[in-house]
């Protein structure tokens, strides 16, 4: 019985029409209303073709106006030559010349918005209509004055920098302008031929000439003050530039200028400063205008203002806008470089070796595929690194079968560069504080395929009571990250004075932890390298400083080919005379993230006699007090005589009874 119902129902089932057959048959105009969506397709199609070709045909009209236009005009000419109201052919160009400068005029006047251009345009059309109202053809001086008088929008709209051109002096013009072709046109040319044949044309060239000889003054006049305007403009360029106050309403472009001004003019001050002005305006106004361009805070602009020249300034920080290009490191426990990069250039990725003083580097400038999810990735032949951060690995030359210490190794990328220059012999910590950050070690570790490393969690200002006798030691510090501003645009902002006193704290602390660490008897080692993605002096050099004062270590050659030497000395401050032995990092000059590497030797586990003196000094200065209070002196002596002499008493006391007692015993 259920296998006849189920047959049943599946019978049922196939019978039925399915729910798209239903909707098709409730509803048969469907396809009618998908044609009449295709026509209405069609017919806006149509018509945006035909607004086109209206648009095309409008644009010929135009240029096929100016073109009968200027005929006109040179038919004008030619009847006006015949007649002899004109007495040369300097004349003639004048109505073309002034068509000319009206176009000129405009292009200028909406660029430099200025009264003169304005008045240009009005004293040529009072030259065009003086010389084309002694026409004979009315209907051709009614074309030309159409073509040249019509009212333009762009005229209308056309500003200039004292404000917008009033109404009232154009209406005025207009009006004046219309009472004289009124009273032109109210003589009749036939009479003026017959009456004036001889004397008429000599009137009027003789009064054309000397309004033209004025026009000509006037407008040479006007020329030359538009050419000491120029002058003055170009001289003054800077003062104009140089405009002190509030920068945050301006235009970008016109900040941007406003700086290169400013360094060009702090570069050579006692030639290019303004009278008025001291050097502290310029370049307080040169901070505001940095901060608000790049977007950084007044602290950190300070600090960049005292570490470059003003001719790097402006590299640095257009440097830091831009990403540094993606490197990659060849892990050489699983390939080389060469097989490495065959393999990638058949997954199309275009690269290139990273430069001739790595060996291991490949830089990726474009590639079709993700270069994070790649098999050869995903297989451990390669890791993704900055160029700056390989650096560190190299000053430190690790050997075979060492004993090397990463005070701060995560995410791994320099733990795993060591493991691949030791050949995975030896034993190498990876240490980290932050225990999350382990587990990225951890992951890079596996997938590269090194087997002689220890991951621990220990803080590396402590470390010293836990592990020590390292051979080499990398001492890769937390910083403010001010040499990584491309990869983190936060630190613009977020940097303090506080933040910067606080990392080169630690960074003391983890440095002393380091050379105290190291084993200065090591027959291969006995190293300790430091570095920070920092460029400030606070982090770096004063901090080495620190380190050669309070422990007996000694700085020597790093061993990289390339970069910019330490400070030995900066503003009020002075180091150590080879702190030019360390090497810092620009990324507008070496390309890569701002960095700075150190590497210092340890020579003993003493102290350095300096803070041996320092000791002694401070118990001199307790002496010196001491004796300075003679009271205290006088006092304290008493008391000290009072108890040996309450002692001396005791004993004899003592000594007297122990003698009665015995010569007592005796009897």
């Amino acid at each position: 019985m259920g296998r006849k119902r189920d047959l049943e129902n599946t019978n049922q089932n196939k019978r039925k029409p399915g729910s798209r057959a239903l909707k098709r048959q409730q509803d048969p105009i469907s396809f009618k209303k998908l044609q009449k969506n295709s026509d209405l397709k069609k017919k806006r199609e149509v018509i945006a073709a035909q607004k086109r070709d209206s648009k095309v045909k409008f644009d010929l009209a135009k240029n096929q106006e100016t073109e009968n236009n200027f005929e006109v005009i040179k038919a004008v000419k030619q009847k006006l030559q015949a007649i002899g109201e004109l007495s040369s052919s300097n004349q003639m160009d004048k109505p073309l010349k002034g068509l000319l400068k009206k176009k000129d005029a405009k292009i200028d006047q909406v660029k430099n918005g200025k009264k003169q251009n304005v008045l240009k345009e009005k004293t040529t059309k009072k030259k065009l209509q003086l010389n084309l109202d002694a026409s004979e053809d009315e209907n051709s001086e009614d074309d030309i004055a159409k073509h040249i008088f019509s009212d333009d929008s762009d005229d209308e709209e056309v500003t200039d920098d004292y404000g917008l051109i009033g109404k009232e002096e154009s209406d005025n013009e207009d009006e004046e302008l219309g009472e004289e072709e009124e009273s032109d046109e109210s003589v009749d040319d036939d009479d003026v031929a017959d009456s004036n044949e001889e004397n008429g044309p000599k009137k009027l060239t003789q009064a054309g000439s000397e309004e033209d000889e004025e026009e000509d003054e006037e407008d040479e006049e006007d020329e030359e003050e538009d050419m000491e305007e120029d002058n003055e403009d170009k001289e003054d360029d800077l003062k104009i530039n140089l405009a002190f106050g509030a920068s945050q309403g301006e235009d970008l472009q016109i900040i941007n200028q406003r700086i290169h001004d400013l360094v060009a003019v702090l570069s050579d001050f006692q030639n290019k400063k303004e009278e008025n002005r001291s050097r502290q305006d310029y370049v307080d106004q040169l901070k505001s205008d940095l901060c608000t361009y790049y977007s950084y805070n007044e602290f950190l602009v300070e600090k960049f203002m005292k570490l470059f020249p003003l001719s790097e300034l402006i590299e640095f920080f257009e440097a830091n806008e831009t990403q540094r290009p993606i490197t990659i490191r060849t892990n050489t426990l699983k390939t080389r470089r060469r097989d490495l990069a065959q393999a990638l250039i058949n997954r199309g990725v275009n690269l290139d070796p990273l430069g001739e003083w790595s060996k291991v580097g490949l830089v990726v400038f474009e590639s079709q595929v993700p270069i994070g999810a790649t098999p050869e990735y995903l297989a451990g032949h390669y890791m993704l690194q900055g160029a700056s951060s390989m650096l560190p690995v190299m000053a430190l030359a690790p050997q075979e079968n060492e004993k090397i210490l990463d005070m701060c190794a995560a995410p791994g990328g320099k733990t795993s560069y060591i493991a691949a220059l030791m050949r995975n012999t030896g034993c190498l910590v990876a240490n980290d504080v932050n225990r999350d950050r382990l587990d990225s070690v951890v992951g890079n570790l596996h997938r590269l395929g090194i087997t002689n490393s220890i991951v621990c969690n220990l803080d590396a200002r402590k470390i010293s009571e836990h592990i020590k006798d390292f051979d080499r030691i990398l001492v890769d510090a937390p910083c403010s990250g001010t040499g990584v501003i491309s990869k983190d645009p936060a630190v613009k902002t977020s940097k303090d004075p506080i933040d910067i006193q606080r990392c080169s704290t630690i960074q003391r602390q983890i440095l002393l932890q380091a050379i105290d660490c190291c084993n200065h008897k090591s027959k291969t080692g006995g190293y300790v390298v430091y570095s920070t993605c920092s460029v400030l002096v606070e982090e770096n050099e004063a901090v080495i400083e620190y380190a050669l004062k309070h422990r007996h270590v000694k700085l020597v050659p790093t061993g990289l080919t390339f970069g910019n030497e330490g400070f030995t000395s900066f503003r009020d401050s002075t180091f150590n005379s080879k702190m030019n032995l360390t090497r810092r990092y620009y990324p507008h000059k070496q390309n890569m993230d701002g960095f700075f590497v150190a590497k210092l030797k340890k020579i003993s586990a003493k102290k350095p006699l300096e803070e041996v003196k320092n000791q002694d000094e401070k118990v001199e200065k307790v002496k010196d007090s001491i004796n300075s209070n003679g009271v205290a002196k006088e006092k304290k002596s008493k008391k000290v005589i009072k108890v040996k002499t309450e002692k001396k008493k005791n004993r004899v006391i003592k000594d007297k009874t122990r003698y009665f007692k015995k010569k007592s015993n005796k009897k």
